[in-house]
This record gives structure tokens, C-alpha cells and sequence, in this order.
């Protein structure tokens, strides 16, 4: 289910477009460059970034759509990819981090504070992904894809990231539980057994929405496409987009030591961009941190997350160009830009305080075992409700029954 319609024209599908080809050698090109200048592993996860953006596209796997789908109209496809994502993905890394290290490298997880700063920080991101228009990996691929509307919402996402690391200390302070990790509380196979009843709690409840609703489950759609065409045209099912996600998540943290992870690299982007106007990030709090610090003052393609990120885009930028859906529609109602940019700064200035957006603090959060991952989704899905309220002053709304991508 996907974040954003991603236009309604089509530009020529398959690998003799000259686009497709030009897009397929800059991606060769930005591996070997990265390779090159700042090591084999960053070319690796460039690469992951680009199967990342792919899968996304194919699969149209929406968090934006899937939550407002739920919300709006019962369905709860969507949602249930997510579980399933989730699913494969702890079973994949609660073993790992349990153990503290994969292949004799160590690697960590995404734990982090419980606290009002999450709680309002996941709130505002949610409100955000109603009114931008997509969440963190949504703005990414459809940027990638082609939404000419979505690159609003990135460049106020970057905004908004900067902004949220001005009074990052002020947000961290407010009160607060030390981090929690059911990985080190109940180990991994106690973790392990709680998490996968919580999915298919979740999962439970949609089903028996989406029966009381409509009297069944929805049917995926005959596809336009079979076999290899399927494969590289799409669409995806989207439980496969959950699976591949959570495989590439893995291999992520396998590469990089840590899970996937989005708005970072807009929070660095949107700092070196105010360097530019003579701002000088440095004298805050944020920017001290020694990790922080150091991909400041580093060049942008020797940072995991821009590099990754980048990635995504490129990515989804073959796969919409394949698909033969790639065709930029410049005529954005001034209500959508409106509701794009403030989405954007909401979705920054979220992520930032809520230590992550849907990636790094839901799907990161969760996978590394943080209790943080949990709070993030309940207030996220809390601010998600209150966009779909929003959400009728700012675009032209769909017939009763029918959820609109946009």
C-alpha cells in the first residue's frame, strides 16, 4: 500500500529507456566512486540502500498509507506486512544482539531513552506523515519514483532535522526511564516469544476489524505483470516487501554494525545546508556528541546514513523507470505544498526528539528490542489519527470508501 500516488502518466518501461540506462550506470558510477574515495563497505551499503529503494517501490510498502488505510477504512493489509517485517526481523537479530557481535564484528542495536521526548516527538512525527504525505523511507522512494511534491516534503524534512538538533538537550532532559532492551531483560528467546505475540496481537485486530468492516480480507489485485517482468516491472505483494525489508535490515546491521536508519543524514544535510547561511551548528548540543560531531565536520558520502539514503533514492528511481512510471508532475495545488512543507518540518523536528522516525526508532527500535520502538508506535499512530482529521483542508479528499495514496 503505498505512501503517495506517484503520477499518473508513464514514461517507456524496461532497461532500453536511456533514462532507465543512465540511471542504472549512475548507480555503477556512485559505487565505485564511494568505493573509491571512502572504502568497500560504504559501496556495499549504497548498494543496500538502492535494493532498499527497490523493494520499496515494488512493494509499495507504505507505513502513511497502511496506517491511514486502518485508520480511515479498516483495512489492515498494510498493517500486517508491517508485523510481518517485524517478525522475521527479530527473529533475525534478538540472537545477534543477544550475542553482541555477527561474523566476530560487534554490533548494537537501536536502544534508547523512554520519555516524554518520544512521546512528543513520535506524536508530531505521526501528525506529520498525514500531512507530508509519507514517512521517512516513503519520502525517499517517492522522491525517488518521481512525486515531484515529495521533494517539498524532503527538503522541509531536512528543515525540520535541523531544527530539532538546536534544543536537542532541552528535549532529552524533560523526565525520562534509562533505556530498556527486552533483549537483556528476558533474553533472546524470552524477547523473542513476547515480540511475536505482540505482532500477532496487532495482526489479530486487524483481521477482526477488517472482517467486522467489510465481511472479508481485501484481495491482492491481478497483477499486470508475471514472472521476470513481475520481478523487475513489479508491483511486489507487499508481505514479500515486509520479508526483503527485514533481510536487508539484517544485512545492514551486518555491514554497518547497527540497523537501517533514515533521518540522521537529514539532520546532518540540513546542518552543513545552514553552515552555508553562516549558522554554525557547532555551538549546539546535538553537534558536540563525538559521533555527531564527526560527521559534521566529515564529508556527506563518508556518512552510513546519506550514503544509504542516497541509495534508496536511486533505487527507487530505476524501479519507477522500469515500471515505466517515472514522469515528474510539477503542478502541486498550493494547499498540498502548504501541508508538505509544514509535514516536513513536523516529520524533522519529530524524528530528531524521538530519537528516529518510523525506520530507526519503530522498525530499528523494535528489532533491537527497545521498549522506546513500542512508545514510538502507539503516540505515532496517535498523531497519524489526527492527520487523517487534518487532512481534509489540505487536499481533495476520495469518495467514501475509497483511500486515496496521496
Amino acid at each position: 500500500m503505498s505512501n503517495i500516488l506517484l503520477t499518473h502518466s508513464r514514461s517507456p518501461a524496461g532497461s532500453g529507456n536511456p533514462l532507465t540506462l543512465g540511471a542504472i550506470v549512475l548507480l555503477v558510477l556512485g559505487a565505485a566512486f564511494i568505493g573509491f574515495a571512502h572504502g568497500a563497505l560504504l559501496a556495499a551499503l549504497f548498494i543496500v540502500g538502492a535494493a532498499l529503494g527497490v523493494t520499496l517501490y515494488h512493494a509499495a510498502f507504505g507505513f502513511t498509507g497502511a496506517w491511514r488505510a486502518f485508520i480511515v477504512n479498516g483495512r489492515g493489509e498494510g498493517l500486517r506486512a508491517q508485523m510481518l517485517m517485524l517478525a522475521v526481523g527479530v527473529i533475525l537479530f534478538f540472537p545477534v544482539l543477544d550475542a553482541g557481535q555477527l561474523f566476530g564484528a560487534p554490533v548494537r542495536g537501536y536502544v534508547s531513552p523512554v520519555g516524554l521526548s518520544v512521546i512528543a516527538g513520535s506524536f508530531m512525527f505521526g501528525l506529520g506523515m498525514q500531512l507530508g504525505g509519507g514517512c521517512a523511507s516513503g519520502t525517499l522512494f517517492t522522491v525517488g519514483g518521481g512525486n515531484a511534491r515529495m521533494v517539498i516534503t524532503l527538503l522541509f524534512f531536512c528543515v525540520g532535522s535541523v531544527l530539532g538538533t538546536v534544543n536537542f538537550d532541552w528535549w532529552t532532559s524533560l523526565p525520562h526511564m534509562a533505556p530498556i532492551s527486552l533483549v537483556d531483560r528476558f533474553g533472546a528467546g524470552g524477547a523473542m516469544a513476547l515480540s511475536l505475540l505482540l505482532f500477532a496481537l496487532v495482526a489479530a485486530i486487524t483481521v477482526r476489524v477488517e472482517r467486522d468492516r467489510h465481511g472479508s480480507l481485501e484481495k491482492e489485485k491481478v497483477p499486470d505483470h508475471h514472472g521476470m517482468q513481475r520481478v523487475l516491472r513489479g508491483p511486489w505483494p507487499v508481505m514479500i516487501g515486509g520479508v526483503l525489508l527485514a533481510l536487508l535490515n539484517f544485512l545492514t546491521l551486518a555491514l554497518a554494525g547497527k540497523p537501517w536508519g533514515i533521518t540522521s543524514a537529514f539532520a546532518l544535510w540540513g546542518a552543513k545546508g545552514a553552515m552555508l547561511f553562516g549558522v554554525d551548528p557547532t555551538q549546539w548540543f546535538y553537534w558536540q556528541q563525538p559521533a555527531n560531531a564527526h560527521a559534521l565536520a566529515s564529508p556527506v558520502l563518508a556518512d552510513v546514513t546519506s550514503v544509504m539514503d542516497i541509495g534508496i533514492i536511486l533505487g527507487a528511481m530505476i524501479a519507477a523507470m522500469f515500471a515505466g512510471r517515472f514522469a515528474p508532475n510539477l503542478r502541486i495545488p498550493l494547499r498540498s505544498v502548504l501541508a508538505a512543507a509544514i509535514g516536513g518540518i513536523l516529520l524533522g523536528y519529530g524524528a530528531r526528539i524521538a530519537y528516529g522516525c518510523n525506520i530507526g526508532a519503530y522498525f530499528g527500535g523494535v528489532v533491537s528490542g527497545s521498549v522506546h520502538g513500542w512508545l514510538w508506535l502507539v503516540f505515532a499512530f496517535l498523531g497519524n489519527m489526527l492527520g487523517v482529521k487534518l487532512r481534509p483542508f489540505f487536499f481533495k479528499q476520495p469518495p467514501a470508501g475509497i483511500t486515496k495514496t496521496a
